[in-house]
């Protein structure tokens, strides 16, 4: 089945399109073919939009908070028989009652360039700089150091909570190379070490190998070789005393969601 799906938003887009492809995920055999239609803000832009959609009707999901151009989307597709939801009016509503207050009819309110904005940047920037064991003297100044061998989800893992706004660093455990000394003296940030099952660890790096054309059989994929990086990695964990995620059978976000779990409660654990 085709679907044409219309995203239309007086701002950016960037909510009804994590929306539409949430949804439309559920669903099978659907070729969904997206249009968007970003900064719709008066009744002139609505028209020639609208113009658009009726040569290729479908779905129209929309966030318009300027009530009059809304009321004219509505009436607009009632009177051509389009479906159309909005797509943010329960969580509003819902909002609204809970809280006891009108909604703020400001298109792309999400989107202030606010301290909590310059915030993520910042953390994005340190992660960036910090990645894989770099600029181990600034280490101390991270919310989160994630520590594990390497392949095992530290770099994808410490950008995903950057975008959260945590400053991350991530060590590779190395056998032949241990870590700075530094690293086990940190005192502000939470160290988490981040394991894996060698067969899964082992995959993933051999896949690694094929994407850079080199040869697949060597000690960075052996059976053996792989076990004793882990057991070395999970001496270190043990030894220190530092929380530990597997992340084998976990996606980042999972991995992610439960570093900042931790994170919780070592802010509330009190200090020595």
């Amino acid at each position: 089945m085709r679907l044409h799906l219309h995203l239309l938003s007086d701002s950016t887009g960037e909510t009804l399109e994590a929306i539409a492809k949430a949804a439309i995920a559920q669903f099978d055999g659907v070729e969904t073919i997206k249009h968007f239609w970003p900064m719709v803000r008066s009744e002139g832009h609505l028209d020639r939009v609208l113009g658009e959609i009726l040569q290729k009707p479908g779905l129209i999901i929309y966030t318009l908070v300027n009530s009059e151009v809304r009321r004219t989307l509505e009436h607009r597709c009632q009177v051509a028989g389009l479906p159309h939801v909005a797509a943010l009016d329960p969580v509003t509503e819902a909002l609204q009652r809970l809280l006891g207050q009108e909604a703020k009819a400001k298109p792309g309110r999400q989107h202030t360039l606010d301290a909590a904005y310059f915030a993520r940047v910042d953390a994005i920037q340190f992660t960036i700089a910090h990645d894989d064991g770099i600029a181990a003297e600034d280490w101390e100044e991270a919310d989160i150091v994630l520590a594990g061998v390497s392949r095992c989800s530290k770099t994808p893992t410490s950008i995903y909570l950057a975008n959260r706004g945590y400053k991350v660093a991530n060590i590779p455990l190395v056998v032949e190379s241990p870590p700075p000394a530094s690293l086990y003296t940190l005192k502000k940030p939470l160290v988490v070490g981040l394991t894996t099952s060698p067969d899964r660890l082992i995959q993933i790096r051999r896949n690694r190998l094929l994407s850079l054309n080199q040869v697949t059989e060597t000690a960075y994929v052996d059976q053996e070789a792989v076990a004793t990086e882990l057991a070395f990695a999970r001496r270190i964990f043990a030894d220190k005393g530092w929380p530990v995620i597997d992340v084998t059978r976990r996606s980042i976000e999972e991995t992610a969601a439960a570093i900042i779990n931790l994170l919780t409660a070592h802010a509330t654990e009190p200090r020595p």
